[in-house]
């Protein structure tokens, strides 16, 4: 039975880690609604490529128009079995909303699943939730979340109802170990091609 997802989203959110989780987790049968505080569903928020070429930090480029498909003064955060939040840039400012620090202590007080990705992290220290927790983020978020009294682990890591990655690269075994934490089983079928 599919779990209902709230995804926390905002401009110059990185684009992978807003469309990917998003579209995965519908796929395997999940709802999921994305919001962003001061947008109603059916508005947008642009999305930031994030690529990683070798420089001292990440390149940025415009990525695609995402739709928020609920509106965040109209959620309830008790309705929801679980949280995502990703990274880009986003996070920097959606961690100024005492709404959204809130509805993040929400899924923590009450153990809930959460995932979160790159600078995603920096929204859960501005709420406070993370003091005890192993996670990882990425790696220029490392003294935020520390300083917010979790430790650091240099790869994607669970802990009890958390797991993080550092960035897109890591969607395979970030979003495997989330949905380990749903409870949510995929059993392998044979795929049947237009030769059989």
């Amino acid at each position: 039975m599919g779990k209902k997802i709230l995804m926390i989203v905002g401009d110059f959110g990185e684009d992978y880690e807003t469309m990917v989780p998003f579209q995965a987790l519908q796929m395997v049968g999940h709802e999921v609604d994305a919001v962003c505080p001061d947008k109603s569903a059916g508005e947008t928020v642009k999305t930031a490529i994030h690529d990683f070429r070798g420089d001292q930090t990440y390149l940025e480029e415009r990525g695609h128009d995402f739709e928020v498909n609920a509106t965040f003064d109209e959620i309830d955060p008790a309705e929801y079995d679980a949280l995502v939040v990703p990274g880009g840039r986003a996070p920097e400012y959606l961690r100024t909303y005492e709404e959204v620090l809130d509805t993040v202590r929400h899924f923590f007080d009450e153990g809930k699943p959460v995932a979160a990705v790159c600078h995603g992290p920096q929204i859960l220290a501005a709420a406070g939730v993370l003091d005890g927790y192993e996670m990882t983020a990425y790696p220029a978020v490392r003294a935020e979340v520390e300083a917010a009294g979790c430790s650091w682990v240099d790869e994607v890591t669970v802990d009890k109802n958390l797991v993080t990655a550092q960035a897109w690269p890591d969607h395979p075994e970030w979003l495997a170990k989330f949905l380990e934490l749903l409870g949510t089983e995929i059993t392998e079928t044979e795929v049947a091609t237009a030769d059989d």
